[in-house]
This record gives structure tokens, sequence and C-alpha cells, in this order.
């Protein structure tokens, strides 16, 4: 039995690993080879450039913007998430009365916190669709209410000085609500004893946040802020479909950028890959900084 275990395992891992290879790794591979490439993605042929294409990208003016857009993202969506997030948990954890009972949340936290997850339910095109009707400037129900209090009616999403914050604020909505389950979960298992003494000390709510929850939770918080960060430097269907881009490229991203330059009017695959390519060492590079500056000795409780 014994030498006949390795064989067992290697039939039943081969096959997932093979179809892994194939349609994960692969792509991956073909990108590297297709950015060094002038392929505009239906000719059988292409000439090998070599780093021209890195070397274009470089100096490409809508590449930066969109670059910076994500860097703004990636600054603001995981802060405003996580601190959102820890917010709502805690007072649904234990924002009521103190009492016989002890340290309790508000009343009807399940509730809220059914309500708070539902955008999860949601398919981000949804979600995309759904805002882009509340920014409508002329029927959108954003508008609709500052019109009922005599206040100017932007045109929001069709306006450079805010379609960007715009589509934060949609992707900050469509997230915060699984965090808010997450962080409420991880704090139902620290003992309630713990928050009990510490009130006792005379401790303020925002105290006991920072001082205790925020620190027992860090694992959960390190693990949120790089699913967030990831979704800051990708964003694309949000942006696609609330504004593509627009207007006068001020709410692009590098991932509609990529998208626009492989599948726009130009069909320039090569240079898309290439786009792909820094795409993927920037998602990369962030994880692990991310890692590094929020790595911290474990508080363990018991």
């Amino acid at each position: 039995m014994r030498h006949g275990k390795y064989p067992l395992i290697i039939t039943f891992l081969l096959p997932p690993l093979l179809l892994y290879g194939i349609f994960v790794l692969s792509p991956y591979a073909q990108a590297f080879q297709i950015s060094t490439t002038d392929w505009l993605g239906y000719s059988p042929d292409a000439k090998f450039l070599g780093l021209d294409n890195f070397t274009a990208l470089w100096r490409d003016e809508y590449a930066w913007n969109a670059i910076k857009n994500n860097a703004i993202l990636l600054l603001l969506l995981p802060v405003l998430t996580i601190g959102l997030g820890l917010f709502f948990s805690t007072m649904l954890t234990m924002g009521g009365r103190r009492g016989r009972a002890g340290v309790v949340g508000v009343r009807g936290s399940a509730f809220y916190q059914l309500v708070y997850f539902f955008p999860q339910v949601l398919s981000v095109v949804i979600i995309a669709y759904i805002w882009r009707e509340m920014y409508h400037p002329n029927s959108g129900l954003l508008n609709g209410a500052l019109a009922g209090l005599g206040l100017p009616t932007p045109a929001w999403l069709g306006d450079p000085r805010f379609a960007f914050w715009c589509v934060l604020a949609a992707m900050v909505w469509s997230n915060v609500g699984f965090y808010v389950v997450l962080f409420g979960a991880a704090m139902q298992s620290i003992p309630k004893d713990i928050y009990e003494a510490v009130m006792l000390d005379g401790a303020s709510r925002w105290t006991t946040l920072f001082k205790v929850t925020i620190p027992l939770l860090w694992d959960t918080v390190q693990v949120a802020w790089i699913y967030l960060a990831i979704a800051a430097l990708d964003g694309f269907i949000l942006v696609q479909l609330m504004t593509d881009g627009g207007p006068n490229y001020s709410s692009d991203v590098i991932g509609l950028r990529m998208y626009n330059t492989a599948f726009g009017s130009e069909t320039k695959f090569g240079y898309a890959s290439a786009i792909g390519v820094v795409m993927f060492f920037l998602t990369l590079s962030v994880s692990v900084l991310a890692l590094r500056a929020a790595k911290r000795d474990r508080i363990e409780y018991s």
C-alpha cells in the first residue's frame, strides 16, 4: 500500500495540474512572447520587436495617465473600504448599549449585515448600470435630490472633474459590504471578556477599535488590503461600463487602456500584451510590498 500511494496521488493530481498549465500558465507565457512582437491579433505573421513596445509604453502619456488613476485607487480604495468596513462591523458587533448582556451590537444588526452584504449578490455589470443611472444628469436619483433641494445638478459622469470620483464611490460601495461581514465574523471570535475589561477601564469605542480590535484583527485586515489593492489595480469592468475611461481619459485605468489597445480600432495585440506584462509586475510588486509593509508580530488571545 505504501508503494502504491504515489501513483494514486499522481493520477489524481496530474489532470488538474495539466488543465491549470494549459488554461492559466500558458496564456501568461504567450502574453510575454506576444509583448515582444507587433502582432495585430488577426494576422498569422508577427515581427519580433524586442523591447520596442516597452520603450513606447514608457513614453505613452495615455498609459501614464491610466497608471496615475490606478495609483489613486490604490491609495484610496483600501483605506476607505477597510475604514468603513471596520466602523460598520464595530457598530454591529459592539455598538449597542452596554447592559446585563455585556458588549452587544446595535439592534437589528443581523438585518444590517444582510443589507450591507447585498451588493455582493449582484454582478459587477448590474452594479455599474445601477450607479450609472443614479448619476444620470436628467433622470438620476442623485440629481433629482439635488434639484429638489434647489442645488446645482452636475453632469457627474460627463464632467472630467467628477467622473473618476464617481467611479471610486461605486467601487467602495460594491466592496464595503463584504468586509463588514468579514470583519464582523472575525470580531465575533474575539472573547467578549477582553472588550468588557477594556470598557470597564473607561476606554471609548474609538480607543477600543484602534488599540484592541485592529491589532487582534490585523491578519484579516492585511488580507483585505491585498485583495483591495489588486482590485484597485484592475477596476476595468466598472470603469468601462460607467465611463469607458472618459470624459477626456479622466477616469481611464490601465486595464481599460490594455483592452482598448487590443480590441479598439488599432488592434495592437503586441502593445496591449506589453501593457499586460507591466500590469502583472505591478500587481506582483504591490502584493509583495503590502505583505512586507503590513507584517507585524501576531497577537494571540485565548
